[in-house]
């Protein structure tokens, strides 16, 4: 009864698989890194049958490279790099997980896990510290030269146009107004209230303006 509830579910290739972690880094200098523990979870309510394989099985020693995992157990697989040598270093191996039922030998899922080797944790340490600082240099250029056209625009000042209207409006408030006899300044060029009235309407806006800039 049970069997037949779950059996659909079972299809070939398409069982999710469950590994902790997904990428192994070795370290050369530091021998404490050259065994790494892969954990499988079983999150199912029947059994699994699994098997670790290799790209590279002469460099790596796994521990219990096939076994079972109870139901809604996990289990621990030991993998010791046993060929630390420069010519590896930067090399991507892959470890496949594949389980299956326990009654049956066809593969329900699988799981890739790349193994890497590297000389130093401190000069990976290093690299990602310079790239960190590359990436944050490279974001304050950008930023920089986002914000030049802005810098020189407010810097700018009063165009030579507005600074000329403003020369002439001041210069029409001071010219003499219509009925003003005892001015100097011949008639054509005396002005009415609402002329004046206009000319200060225009130099309140440009001093506006300038004051805006």
């Amino acid at each position: 009864m049970h069997q037949q509830k779950r059996q659909p579910e079972l299809v070939e290739g398409n069982l999710p698989v469950f590994v902790f972690p997904t990428e192994l880094i070795f370290y050369a200098d530091d021998q404490s890194t050259h065994k790494q523990v892969l954990t499988l979870y079983n999150p199912y309510e029947f059994a699994l049958k699994f098997k670790v394989l290799c790209t590279t099985p002469n460099k790596y020693v796994v521990v219990d490279a096939a076994g079972a995992v109870k139901p809604q157990c996990c289990v621990d697989i030991v993998i010791r790099h046993r060929d630390v040598r420069s010519c590896h270093y930067g090399v991507i191996d892959k470890f496949r997980l594949q389980v299956s039922e326990q009654s049956q030998r066809k593969a329900l899922g699988r799981k890739e896990v790349i193994a890497t080797l590297l000389p130093s944790a401190k000069e990976q340490q290093k690299e990602e510290e310079e790239k960190r600082i590359k990436e944050h240099l490279t974001e304050s250029v950008f930023f920089e030269q986002s914000c030049q056209p802005e810098n020189r625009a407010v810097s700018s000042g009063p165009s030579l146009l507005t600074v000329f209207l403003g020369v002439v409006c001041i210069a029409a408030l001071m010219l003499p107004t219509l009925g003003d006899m005892e001015s100097l300044v011949p008639l054509y060029l005396h002005l009415s209230v609402n002329q004046k009235l206009v000319a200060a309407y225009i130099l309140g806006l440009i001093t506006m303006a300038i004051f805006r800039t």
